[in-house]
């Protein structure tokens, strides 16, 4: 038997006050038969000095080991039937882990379940499940719509790793996080892997989580800029279908040109990172060396979409119709 019925995981780089806020908010959590390992990326053995307190295993790397990674090793010290991913940057609402639980309990076929993330101290979602788009850019279901706009506990695509919970069965079944991509869209490749499993995802309302966005990396860091474009790179080429394949490219190269719409507005993503003082070259920079460094793991993605499509248990037109009902244009992700 196992310990706990859910082991939570929490990745952590600057392990600083928003950590213990984060590990505060789980000890008020009304499902108790859980527990938390927090797992050390800072290679310094920051957290054991911040003293958490209370019932916390600490899992300290000598380097950073990167997101995907991390929680891994949280999976692999479990025995749990459930895991629980959570940023350090967010606070859970006492009810969230009991709500998560009892809504994949009652659904043999549901792999994995999206939280109810809010903008921390807002009446505004940061994510209420994700969105992909034709390039495999992925995106916040609601981002910055009201709670009140997706009320229903419903289907959606996969969750946000922000805030997500996990059936061990299906991690065991397709495999963990991949840790090659070690920032940015694990939990893109994870979903859709699991979704051409046949696995579920389920959108929980009442598994409220306030998240500090983009606490660790920053809103529109260099890091995030050459993560995010290569990881989406990634994501299409060991999970799109053929047709889909073939056609990203052309929708990337309509959100590149949607970003240069957005940037002489002052808007989107771009606006953002120029905005930082990062120069306008700087992200043509990135984009190619994404592009590079996923023409040099041509060899290993070829082969890992190979054993993805082997091992499908749906259609490429049904994965194609998954997509589609949960897409996002790509003017929209230039947008946001």
């Amino acid at each position: 038997m196992p310990d706990f019925l859910v082991t939570v995981v929490i990745p952590t780089l600057a392990a600083d006050a928003r950590l213990l806020e984060c590990l505060e908010s789980l000890g008020r959590q009304t499902q108790r038969d859980f527990e938390a390992v927090v797992v050390d990326n800072g290679g310094e053995g920051r957290v054991r000095r911040a003293n958490p307190g209370g019932a916390v295993r600490i899992v300290e790397n000598s380097r950073n080991a990167g997101f995907g990674a991390a929680v891994n090793q949280g999976f692999e010290a479990s025995r749990a039937p459930y895991l629980a991913v959570l940023n350090d940057d967010a606070v859970a609402h006492p009810q969230w882990l009991e709500r998560l639980v009892a809504a994949i309990q009652a659904r043999p076929d549901v792999g994995m379940c999206a939280s109810q993330v809010r903008l921390f101290g807002e009446e505004r979602l940061d994510s209420a499940g994700m969105l992909v788009a034709r390039d495999g850019s992925s995106k916040q279901r609601g981002n910055g719509r009201p709670p009140e706009d997706f009320p229903e506990t419903e289907e959606t695509l996969f969750p946000s790793g922000s805030a997500a919970l996990y059936r061990r069965a299906m991690l065991e079944d397709i495999g963990l996080f991949d840790p090659s991509f070690f920032l940015y869209c694990e939990d893109t490749d994870l979903g859709l892997r699991a979704r051409w499993a046949g696995w579920k995802c389920l959108y929980v309302p009442g598994a409220v989580v306030e998240h500090h966005y983009s606490h660790s990396a920053g809103r529109a860091s260099e890091v995030k800029a050459y993560y995010v474009e290569r990881n989406r790179l990634f994501v299409v080429a060991r999970n799109f279908p053929g047709r889909m394949l073939a056609a990203a490219p052309l929708v990337s190269l309509a959100r590149y040109l949607w970003h240069v719409w957005y940037i002489l507005r002052g808007r989107g993503s771009a606006a953002r990172f120029r905005a930082e003082g990062n120069a306008g070259f700087r992200m043509i920079w990135y984009v190619v060396r994404a592009h590079a460094a996923a023409l040099g793991s041509a060899g290993r993605l070829w082969r890992e979409r190979r054993e993805i499509q082997g091992n499908a248990r749906i259609t490429p037109a049904v994965f194609r119709g998954l997509v589609a009902s949960h897409s996002i244009s790509a003017r929209e992700v230039a947008r946001l």
